[in-house]
């Protein structure tokens, strides 16, 4: 069976309005983006989708009788408090939601006008929500897809051969811990642990807050229907098994992680948290923005047989302009906007989220929906795309001067890391990720 990418439809249409006003060219959510995600207006967890300025409540609209052409298991996905059981439908039952939730957000049908007449039920400003996690993550998966990062990080250990023999093989990750990811927003305490110190006798640890804290900027990949254990999931089908994509940042304790990753990788230095977007922006929403993998050289190596998908090699990229942003305790004090730290952009990733999905279960391991993968950092060819700290300032010798007066290596107590997303492309609306915030404590 061979499972194709999500294509262009009626409810991509740059000519669609929305009944919320608010959603008209919208930066982030207009009708054409639809993302889900987990909010609180005071009833307790809701899936709802963001729309404009407003959300709309999903539990509500399935109460009210307003979604007959989706099936009975896909209303009940959206009237729980996680975005799991809508993660565990087919792909198929998603693209009938998202049809029928464009229809129904439209200004210009039955359905529509049906919505409008009980919009004080169905919709509440996002300002007046808070954002929860999207789903229970049971287990989280970290890539190194970002080929320009690995090579700038490879530099500081081995200047003259940065990427590993294995790197452009085989989409390489390590098994994070899903219980310290948290929602935008979530305040970041600063992580302790063993440091190396150079001293008469040798290196020697010792014990104190992380002197080098840094960010990550990743896309976050959201699975769907799951797998059983061992069997695997083949490239041709491994798009169907993503539900949707966020922002997500690999916090990174830099000197902790120095002295443990080896030799088994990493450990103290990135278990103590990371932060993910709070909306889930669908498979079905990115078609547009689709492009072909990063180009490989004439010398590079061609992935291996199962790894290779033809409609994944010319679509299974991604679009995604990133941006990175610092505001410091002192510019808010000051009345400063955030510094702009990097713009990025998602195509600078070696390998497809498909082709991660494939490498995660190659070997028989089960995925189960609600299962989180990062990307890996995100880095262009360029320093004003470098994804963290550690490559825009050389591992701490050249600091960023911010226009406060104030420099930055690594991160202080105060600081506040920003991600930010969006597609653009010719043609269609434009559509966001929201964002992805991170303040540090002592």
């Amino acid at each position: 069976m061979t499972a194709s990418l999500p294509t262009i439809n009626a409810t991509h249409d740059p000519a669609l309005r929305s009944w919320v006003d608010s959603a008209h060219q919208h930066a982030q959510f207009p009708i054409q983006n639809l993302p889900l995600g987990v909010v609180d207006h005071g009833s307790g967890p809701r899936i709802a989708v963001a729309i404009g300025d407003a959300i709309l409540d999903l539990r509500e609209v399935v109460l009210a009788g307003l979604l007959p052409a989706v099936d009975a298991p896909t209303r009940d996905a959206l009237c729980t408090s996680t975005l799991n059981d809508w993660m565990a439908l087919s792909a198929s039952q998603r693209g009938a939601l998202r049809l029928a939730l464009s229809t129904l957000l439209r200004a210009d049908t039955p359905e529509g006008q049906q919505a409008t007449a009980l919009s004080s039920r169905l919709l509440r400003l996002q300002s007046e929500c808070a954002l929860r996690m999207p789903a229970h993550v049971g287990d989280y998966s970290d890539f190194y897809a970002g080929i320009h990062h690995a090579t700038n990080a490879g530099k500081f250990f081995r200047p003259d051969s940065p990427l590993l023999p294995n790197y452009k093989h085989i989409p390489i990750a390590y098994h994070g811990r899903s219980s310290s990811i948290c929602v935008s927003g979530t305040p970041l305490k600063r992580p302790s642990g063993q440091i190396r110190r150079d001293t008469p006798q040798g290196p020697a640890p010792e014990l104190g807050p992380s002197e080098r804290l840094d960010y990550e900027l990743e896309l976050a990949i959201w699975l769907g229907e799951g797998n059983a254990l061992g069997e695997p999931i083949p490239i041709a089908q491994a798009s169907t098994h993503i539900a949707g994509f966020g922002l997500f940042n690999d916090w990174s304790a830099r000197d902790l992680q120095e002295w443990e990753y080896q030799p088994l990788g990493p450990f103290t230095g990135k278990n103590f948290m990371s932060s993910v977007s709070p909306w889930v922006v669908t498979q079905e929403a990115l078609a547009p923005f689709r492009c072909p993998v990063m180009a490989r050289g004439a010398n590079d190596p061609q992935p291996l047989d199962y790894l290779l998908h033809a409609p994944d090699q010319s679509g299974g990229g991604l679009q995604v302009t990133l941006e990175v942003l610092l505001s410091t305790r002192t510019m808010r004090d000051q009345g400063i906007g955030p510094h702009r730290l990097s713009l990025g952009d998602s195509r600078f990733l070696w390998w497809t989220p498909a082709q991660m999905v494939t490498q995660q279960t190659l070997s028989g391991c089960n995925a189960r929906p609600g299962d989180l993968l990062g990307s890996g950092t995100i880095s262009t060819p360029s320093r004003d795309g470098f994804g963290a700290l550690l490559e825009i300032t050389e591992g701490g010798k050249v600091p960023v001067q911010l226009p406060s007066g104030e420099s930055r290596t690594f991160l202080l107590d105060g600081d506040e890391i920003i991600f930010r997303g969006h597609c653009e492309r010719e043609g269609f609306a434009r559509i966001g990720f929201g964002e992805c915030r991170g303040r540090i404590e002592g």
